[in-house]
């Protein structure tokens, strides 16, 4: 994977312009950063397989889809050695309501954002699956209130 002192000021512009709105036309991006269509758009096939474009997605508002409980869980696992980790990290991919996982440091092992539709839903999910995830020791779970920033614009 390239480094950032591969990319150039071109690149940033159209780095930024795209996390602002992946569905710029490539006439659009050009004329956005100052490009012609072709340059632009091997600079993107560049960045793609460089791994900096990891994938273009659409956001969704977790509101209007009944998804408006978020929290976040700090687990302490029982176990650290390295299968431990491995089988709980692989199980945290396959639940659909954990969107983030981290390995942190400080008292806790992770932190898991998740978001669910309640908080009964919510203590199901902890109780029935969370709680029996390889090598999960204790889970403390604080609910967010309001959001007051979100982003995914990296700052480049």
């Amino acid at each position: 994977m390239s480094s950032t002192t591969d990319i150039d000021d071109y690149d940033r512009k159209i780095l930024r312009a795209l996390q602002e709105n992946a569905d710029y036309s490539m006439a659009e991006l050009g004329e956005k950063v100052g490009l012609s269509h072709t340059p632009c758009w091997r600079r993107i096939k560049r960045l793609e397989a460089d791994g900096i474009i990891r994938s273009r997605v659409t956001l969704l508002d977790p509101n209007k889809l009944d998804l408006s409980v978020s929290l976040l869980a700090q687990v302490n696992m029982s176990r650290h050695d390295e299968a431990t980790r491995q089988a709980f990290e692989q199980a945290v991919l396959e639940i659909r309501e954990i969107i983030e996982c981290y390995s942190i440091s400080g008292d806790n092992d992770y932190v898991l954002k998740i978001t669910v539709k309640s908080v009964s839903q919510y203590e199901q999910l902890l109780k029935n699956t969370l709680l029996n995830l390889p090598g999960v020791a204790s889970i403390s779970s604080d609910f967010a209130l309001k959001q007051v920033k979100y982003t995914t614009q990296l700052p480049i």
